[in-house]
């Protein structure tokens, strides 16, 4: 199929910039990681405290004391893995959150800009109607494609966190705990075993996106309203500050709401993730586990740690959100003030060389 040159022009304009857009989603990624990752924590314990078959290590020793296993609240939480490990643990597994969420946000906000740019000027030229829609059809294709590139590193990141190192030692690297997963599954070297090794990397990974995908479109159905009213209410739209301050609210308002609407389904991942059980882990559906859980634990076990999902949600939405906004456009002149320094050097560099095979110096 032959593109028009207008329609070619449209593409290069919806894709410019994707490297810059990457780079600030990255190092949002790496500031939301680090602040929220001992809530990270206090969101993953109290999910392993009720789950049977989970309270064995990857490595096979006691994940936690019985006494330990058994938590009232976020606070509770930070005390009992402060007073019993030290402070440095609620850190435990950063290294991992980074290795994941760089990846996973420097994919999905440079993807989620570039189809809703799309979406918008397809959908304002054919179908106004569905303008509004745009967000949240565009945040859910955009997730999709994050959490499936990088599942594998949030599934050893989901065990690196639920369970103490071996022997009191130091917890393992992420890609040493990809290894051990893959190694704990695979007892022939045939190709068989290598494809259910595979295979078993991508356990939960229906439950992932049946809770990240409508986390990501009531997300961006709440925030881009939200955050455009805020914008106008503003004297100052351009503002850096006026920026920061209603993306920051927008994206709080946001993933608070989301999280609280997803919380059953994040309970459901997070029991797939660390089941010990291989052949329950790859048969078990996110219905079963739903269903389980309720048999289990009734409503309260389907909201089980819904405060710190959304303590969490909340300012990490919002800390990325607002610095992706404010610093994208600063990398994105810089790196344009870059590329004009270098075409102008060019072009000296070309002229400078026209007039030496014109005028020939002795």
């Amino acid at each position: 199929m032959i593109l028009k040159k207008s329609a070619i022009d449209d593409y290069s304009i919806l894709l410019k910039g994707v490297s810059e857009r990457a780079l600030s989603a990255a190092g949002a990624a790496f500031l939301s990681a680090i602040i929220v990752n001992p809530l990270d924590v206090a969101k993953m314990l109290p999910d392993t405290r009720c789950f049977p078959s989970c309270y064995r290590s990857v490595l096979g020793e006691p994940s936690c004391a019985p006494e330990s296993s058994q938590y009232k609240g976020t606070l509770d939480v930070f005390y009992k893995v402060t007073r019993q490990e030290g402070f440095g643990r609620l850190w435990r597994g950063t290294g991992a959150s980074l290795a994941l969420a760089v990846p996973t946000v420097g994919i999905y906000l440079p993807c989620y800009d570039i189809f809703r740019n799309f979406m918008e000027e397809y959908s304002s030229q054919n179908a106004p109607s569905m303008t509004p829609y745009v967000p949240l059809v565009a945040g859910s294709v955009a997730r999709s494609l994050a959490c499936i590139s990088c599942y594998p590193v949030e599934l050893a990141r989901t065990r690196m966190q639920a369970f103490k190192a071996h022997s009191g030692n130091s917890s393992p690297g992420v890609w040493k705990t990809l290894v051990e997963i893959i190694a704990t599954n695979r007892s022939t070297n045939s190709l068989q075993s290598s494809l259910h090794s595979s295979r078993f990397l991508w356990t939960g990974l229906g439950a992932q996106l049946a809770r990240d995908v409508p986390f990501s479109a009531i997300c961006w159905a709440t925030l881009e309203p939200v955050r455009r009213q805020l914008l106008t209410m503003s004297s100052d739209e351009t503002s850096p500050v006026t920026v920061l301050g209603a993306n920051f609210s927008a994206g709080f308002v946001a993933g608070c709401l989301a999280a609280a609407s997803t919380c059953p389904l994040d309970v459901a991942k997070t029991r797939r993730q660390i089941e010990k059980d291989q052949v329950r882990a790859l048969n078990m559906t996110t219905r079963q586990t739903l269903v389980e859980i309720w048999r289990d634990g009734g409503m309260k076990g389907l909201f089980m740690g819904v405060g710190p999902r959304v303590a969490r949600a909340g300012p990490s939405v919002g800390i990325v959100v607002s610095f992706y906004e404010v610093v994208n456009p600063l990398v994105c002149e810089s790196s344009s003030r870059s590329k004009s320094f270098l075409m102008q050097k060019s072009k000296l560099k070309e002229n400078a060389k026209a007039v030496t095979s014109v005028y020939k110096f002795p």
